[in-house]
């Protein structure tokens, strides 16, 4: 508990740097022209003290940011919210519910595990934009570009 009350928001600079932020920024763009979802991708150091307070899991946080980002705002509900949360090394992967019909949950925690191992090692960019593009791979079947393909969300990653 102590640990994320005193980790500060800015030590997360250090790991996401602004060339790791633009390779994931770069990824995100690049899977996207391949399928029609949309990728958000969000860090966030440590909890604040309310979520600490209800004990929050990672998996309910990465829901209550896939609702603040607004992820399921897409005209497909194709939204798809890669969470990271950085001092526990965890990660959790929201789909909408579009996407949630036509990918099980077993291939997103697939994705989750192999992005956790990649952060053991400390090779958080890499890791990182390994995820993203395997995301692409798990929409690319189902959800197909278009010609008409439009970018919903941003691509930018988001430090919390």
């Amino acid at each position: 508990m102590l640990r994320h009350l005193f980790t500060p928001s800015w030590v997360l600079g250090r790991t996401f740097t602004p060339d790791v932020m633009a390779a994931i920024d770069a990824a995100v763009a690049a899977s996207e022209a391949r399928h029609r979802g949309e990728i958000r991708f969000a860090v966030e150091a440590g909890l604040d003290l309310p979520e600490l307070m209800r004990d929050a899991t990672a998996r309910e946080r990465a829901v209550e940011v896939f609702s603040r980002l607004r992820v399921w705002d897409t005209e497909e509900n194709t939204g798809v919210l890669i969470y990271v949360q950085w001092l526990d090394r965890q990660v959790e992967i929201v789909a909408d519910r579009g996407i949630a019909r036509r990918v099980p949950q077993a291939a997103w925690d697939g994705v989750c595990r192999t992005m956790e191992a990649a952060f053991r090692d400390g090779r958080f960019g890499e890791g990182s934009v390994e995820a993203v593009r395997a995301v692409g791979d798990l929409l690319a079947g189902p959800f197909p570009a278009r010609p008409d393909n439009p970018n919903e969300l941003p691509d930018r990653p988001v430090l919390l």
